[in-house]
C-alpha cells in the first residue's frame, strides 16, 4: 500500500508494447498495486504523469522523443514527491549514477525477477531506494574509482566514432596535444590498454552508449 493506505498507483513507460503488456499483466493481480496509465514515449510519459499523478512511475531509459533520464529529471524537478523506477536493459555504474543523480529512486534491469520488481515498487512508494542486486554489485565494484569528466566523455564518443586525434581536436576546438593528454587520462582512469579497450570499458560502464 502507499503511505496513505491506498493502492500504489503505477505508471508504466516503455516504447515496446509487449513490455508494457507484460508488466501490466504481472502487476495488476498484486494486492496493493494498480496500473493507472501507460506511455510509449517520453513526451507521453510526462503528460500521463501530470494527468494521473501516480505514486510510482516505471520508466525505460531508451524511449523516443525524450529519453528516460530527461523524463525522470523533469518529473523530479516538477514534483518533490515524484518517485521513479528505472527498468532498462542497460547496466553500468556510470549510467546508474546518472539515473540516481537526476532523481530515480530505483534501478532495475529487465532481467530482474518478478518479486524484485514488486518489492521495488513497494519500497520506492515508501520513500526508500532499491537497486537490482546485480546493479548494486556493479556500483560497489567501482565505488571510489575516479569518474570521467564531461570533456573526457566527449573525447571518448569521438574515438568511438572512429575519429583521429587531430580531427577530435578540431571538433572540440582544442589542440591535438590537449586531446593526447585527455586520452592518457582516460586510459589511466579506466585502466585501459588502448583506445579501443577504453571505448569497450566506457560502453560497459555506461559512460557512453553503443
Amino acid at each position: 500500500m502507499s503511505p496513505s493506505g491506498q493502492c500504489i498507483r503505477v505508471l508504466i513507460a516503455d516504447d515496446h508494447p509487449l513490455m508494457r503488456d507484460g508488466l501490466r499483466s504481472m502487476l495488476q493481480p498484486v494486492s496493493g498495486l494498480k496500473v493507472v496509465a501507460e506511455a510509449a514515449d517520453g513526451v507521453e510519459c510526462l503528460a500521463k504523469f501530470r494527468e494521473h499523478r501516480p505514486d510510482v512511475a516505471i520508466v525505460d531509459l531508451q524511449m523516443p522523443k525524450i529519453d528516460g533520464l530527461r523524463v525522470i529529471g523533469t518529473l523530479c524537478n516538477e514534483y518533490v514527491d515524484a518517485r521513479c523506477i528505472v527498468l532498462t536493459s542497460f547496466a553500468g555504474d556510470a549510467r546508474v549514477s546518472r539515473a540516481l543523480n537526476v532523481g530515480a529512486s530505483s534501478y532495475l534491469l529487465k532481467t530482474a525477477r518478478r518479486d524484485d520488481i514488486i518489492r521495488a515498487l513497494f519500497d520506492v512508494a515508501r520513500g526508500r531506494r532499491y537497486l537490482d542486486s546485480d546493479v548494486a554489485q556493479d556500483v560497489a565494484t567501482h565505488r571510489g574509482t575516479e569518474l570521467l569528466s564531461a570533456r573526457e566523455v566527449s573525447v571518448l564518443r569521438l574515438i568511438a566514432a572512429g575519429k583521429r586525434n587531430r580531427v577530435i581536436g578540431e571538433e572540440l576546438n582544442v589542440s591535438e596535444d590537449t586531446i593526447k593528454t585527455r586520452i592518457k587520462n582516460i586510459l589511466a582512469k579506466l585502466e585501459a590498454d588502448d583506445r579501443t579497450h577504453a571505448v569497450t570499458i566506457a560502453v560497459s560502464r555506461g559512460f557512453i552508449d553503443q
